[in-house]
């Protein structure tokens, strides 16, 4: 294993200290938690958002937040759920009167110990609801989850959640739009090569020289198979294919378009696989809203990409196209 760490106990501590450092306009830590939140919170009068999960996945889920996404994050050790207490944690530390909207992908250990959180909260007298994404269209159920996993398009609920919480809207609003943008959003992904947990030590799994794995999840979980490496427009054609086959998206919709690396994956071939994924949705006559390229929930450094498509309507447009200020997504 080579990585630029001082010792495996130690990356998430000594990620979260340094991502303070380098936002301290942005981010706080809560002292004695593996929790990130604005420099300002609590604001109040405003829904707050929380979600998480997992380390591994930057710049998922600190690298959010800011204003126009979430107010807080809680970091759990690489690739393991956060526990109740730090979510806990952060639920009373970011609340500003409003209640709190946590936002959790679909993975059984992270829906546990959030509502385990979520309940110690509300018995305080804080209101909080929840929202599950599971937008992995690849395979139904999963190490570590029951239904669909929750992957990249998890990104578009903070934005436009976030966006929703920042116009004043109540509790049962944000939660609502938030729910419809699970429910018109799906993704997809593949991997060349596997990342290595750095407590493991050793690469979570293995692929031949010219092999690869399509719709692995973001631990690396299997997918539906392994093929040989295709060029690059014939592994998007199949990866697209079976994400608009999904809700369906059809001519006259239009979408949200995200092209996550997971990592390792040069921007040149994240730019390679928009090309087609552009001229597919042209062909289908779905019109693209807006485009997102680069790395928004990676998996250490795997290298390989996830396909993303949200549905729009006006609402949710709107919502999208709204300011957001935080380390990992600028927008004017």
């Amino acid at each position: 294993m080579k990585k630029i760490i001082n010792s495996p106990e130690q990356v998430v501590e000594e990620m979260l200290q340094g991502a303070v450092l380098a936002h301290p306009g942005y981010l706080r830590r809560v002292e004695g938690f593996q929790v990130l939140v604005r420099a300002n919170t609590p604001v109040e009068g405003k829904v707050a958002l929380v979600s998480g999960g997992g380390s591994g996945h930057e710049p998922s889920h600190g690298g959010y937040v800011g204003k126009g996404m979430l107010d807080g994050a809680v970091a759990g050790a690489v690739f393991t759920s956060p526990t109740p207490d730090q979510v806990y944690e952060a639920i009373k530390v970011v609340d500003g009167g409003q209640g709190v909207l946590l936002v959790i992908k679909n993975y059984t250990g992270d829906i546990m110990n959030f509502e385990m959180a979520a309940e110690l909260a509300e018995a305080d007298g804080i209101k909080v609801d929840r929202v599950v994404v599971n937008d992995d269209v690849a395979v139904e159920n999963s190490t570590w989850t029951t239904g669909r996993r929750g992957i990249a398009g998890t990104v578009f609920i903070h934005k436009i959640a976030g966006a929703k919480a920042e116009t004043g809207a109540e509790l049962a609003e944000v939660k609502r739009v938030a729910e419809k943008v699970v429910t018109n959003v799906r993704s997809m992904g593949m991997a060349i090569s596997p990342c290595t947990v750095p407590a493991a030590g050793k690469p979570s799994f293995t692929l031949d020289e010219t092999e690869v794995e399509i719709g692995m999840g973001i631990h690396g979980e299997p997918g539906t198979h392994r093929e040989s490496l295709r060029p690059a427009d014939e592994t998007v054609e199949h990866l697209l294919n079976k994400i608009t086959a999904d809700l369906p998206f059809g001519s006259g919709d239009e979408v949200a378009v995200m092209v996550n690396g997971l990592g390792a994956t040069p921007l040149m071939e994240l730019y390679i696989a928009n090309r087609k994924v552009a001229e597919m949705l042209a062909e289908k006559n779905i019109t693209v809203a807006k485009t997102y390229v680069g790395n928004f929930m990676t998996s250490l450094e795997m290298a390989g990409f996830s396909i993303t498509l949200l549905k729009l309507d006006e609402e949710l447009k709107q919502l999208l196209l709204a300011p957001a200020d935080t380390p990992a997504l600028v927008q004017v």
